[in-house]
């Protein structure tokens, strides 16, 4: 059997009718039926083609909702999203049925002594509500009165009766699976976008908010695959298409085009800004790392170009810069004791050609005179964490010694920090004192290796190795591409990669797809909150 390997350095029309039930979380409620024909898509042969329904209905409230623009949908994207989930995830549908509505408990109890007395065996999607960007009901939203949820119509059939059941239950999009249903294992909930308070209408986009959720919902009932096609949706719907990466990168031909390269590097600059402005305002931790691990930024493979890794700091610390943010890049220096020592051979002679680079810093180019006052450079250790002061500098020309102003560094990029096999020192405690020192300024690590290495008796130091890997873990992604390989091969062809668009986006498994026509394109399979294990993406690949 084949593992994933992950390299680190995804019809009828309704007549109209009116029922009358009880209200209340999870009880029958009031509902309007109207005759639509809702339409929605499919997709063949690499293309996405609209197909008719034809049972559609939208209660009275919601319909407001859509119009006012309090809801995250419009007319057009809430029947094509209906029409698509009633078409191709009926199964997923009667799950949430069972897992987070009490017919689920009432099958249960019903079948305990004669089983197939009571079965729920479909559920209908009758009506979606989302509040939208502009709406205040996220913030008013309770488990007892959820703003976010799914109406279903369920059909039961009940030993003994001629006729199906059909009964309409609501299904919050936070909703927990029932405690009493062992088979199905919860999952954490999805907190709301932290940038939402201060942006909401930037940086929070509705229909992502909502495909997330209701992916959690299906990891929940054992649907993972169905993830990957929701994401899909998204793309549909007016999502805001972060999850959707660039066709025809031919990552398996190496070197790289520029343009590939250019693509990456704006991508990790453009997440490591949104980062550092989310840290400024108290959202995230002050601890990050990035992982770009494309072929060209893999030292692992025989394709690792040390050009690549230093460009994309070159991009990330100047988009910093760009924002009069002040920037130190940091690579770490020789280590070890006595004759063992020595620098890690993926940053071998990094530190040198960082400063060598062409920055266009100097007089009359475009970033005239950012090296030097915006863009530092330094190494890893506490003694690199420059703060706010004032220094006595000899001036050359006069001889004269005068005081100057040193302004503090309010970002610190590391490149590459590991420890190195058969050395007796790890780059944690150097590591840690220097984050330490630099406070609740941001500190972002780019491609870490903060695992433990043996030393140079192939020995491993377990003394204080739990709180080495706390450390390690207390830095949280704000960025990752991964690819994704056959174990046991060589690294080439590539079957997928992982992506992670921000600090507050999922992790999405693609699989990479030779198009037709030619070219190829990489195809969302699996959307997760946490990164995925191989197996797991195995299991959705086609």
């Amino acid at each position: 059997m084949k593992f994933l390997h992950l390299i680190i350095s995804c019809s009828s029309i309704a007549s109209s009718l009116s029922f009358t039930f009880p209200s209340g979380l999870g009880a029958l409620r009031k509902r309007e039926f109207a005759s639509e024909a809702p339409s929605s898509f499919t997709y063949k042969n690499g293309q996405y083609e609209t197909c008719i329904y034809s049972s559609s209905s939208d209660s009275a409230s919601n319909q407001s909702a859509v119009l006012n623009g309090e809801s995250a949908f419009d007319a057009n994207s809430l029947d094509f999203t209906m029409g698509y989930m009633n078409k191709h995830h009926r199964k997923e549908l009667t799950n949430f049925a069972i897992a987070f509505t009490p017919l689920g408990i009432e099958q249960m109890k019903k079948n305990a002594f004669s089983g197939g007395s009571y079965k729920i065996t479909d559920a209908k999607l009758i009506d979606i509500v989302h509040p939208s960007e502009n709406s205040n009901e996220l913030s008013l939203s309770s488990s007892d009165n959820p703003s976010s949820y799914l109406e279903l119509e369920v059909t039961i059939e009940i030993r003994g009766q001629k006729q199906p059941s059909i009964e309409k239950q609501i299904v919050p999009l936070d909703a927990m699976p029932n405690e009493e249903l062992r088979k199905f294992q919860s999952q954490p909930l999805i907190p709301r976008p932290s940038s939402y308070e201060s942006e909401p209408t930037k940086s929070y986009n509705a229909i992502d908010d909502f495909i997330r959720r209701l992916n959690r919902l299906c990891l929940i009932v054992n649907a993972p695959s169905a993830t990957g096609k929701l994401t899909q949706l998204s793309f549909q719907i007016n999502g805001s298409r972060n999850a959707l990466l660039r066709e025809d990168l031919y990552l398996n031909q190496v070197p790289h085009n520029r343009y590939v390269r250019e693509y990456f590097y704006n991508l990790a600059s453009e997440s490591g800004l949104n980062a550092v402005v989310a840290c400024s305002k108290g959202q995230i931790s002050n601890r990050m790392k990035i992982i770009s691990m494309f072929p060209e930024m893999n030292p692992q493979m025989d394709s690792y170009r040390i050009g690549t890794l230093l460009e994309l700091a070159r991009s990330i610390a100047i988009t910093l810069a760009e924002q009069n943010i002040r920037v130190r890049v940091c690579v770490q220096g020789s280590m070890g004791v006595g004759i063992f020592t020595g620098t890690p051979k993926q940053l071998s002679g990094a530190a040198t050609l960082l400063q060598r680079m062409d920055w266009q810093s100097r007089p009359g180019e475009e970033n005239e005179g950012m090296v030097g006052n915006f863009v530092n450079f330094g190494a890893v250790g506490k003694e690199h964490v420059v703060n706010k002061g004032t220094m006595l500098v000899k001036d050359e020309e006069t001889g004269e010694t005068k005081e100057i102003t040193q302004e503090q560094d309010d970002v610190f990029l590391l490149l590459c920090p590991q420890s190195m096999v058969g050395v007796e020192s790890s780059i944690i405690q150097a590591l840690q004192e220097m984050v330490d020192a630099a406070g609740d300024r941001p500190v972002i690590l780019l491609n870490p290796d903060l695992s433990d290495k043996v030393s140079s008796q192939g020995q491993q130091n377990i003394r204080g190795r739990k709180d080495r890997l706390d450390f390690a873990d207390s830095f949280k992604t704000i960025h990752q591409f991964q690819n994704i390989y056959v174990s046991g091969t060589s690294y080439f062809p590539i079957l997928g990669t992982i992506y992670k668009h921000g600090y507050d986006d999922p992790y999405v498994s693609y699989q990479r797809r030779d198009k037709v026509g030619g070219g190829e394109i990489y195809v969302p399979v699996l959307s997760t909150e946490e990164i995925p294990e191989g197996d797991l993406i195995l299991n959705t690949f086609d």
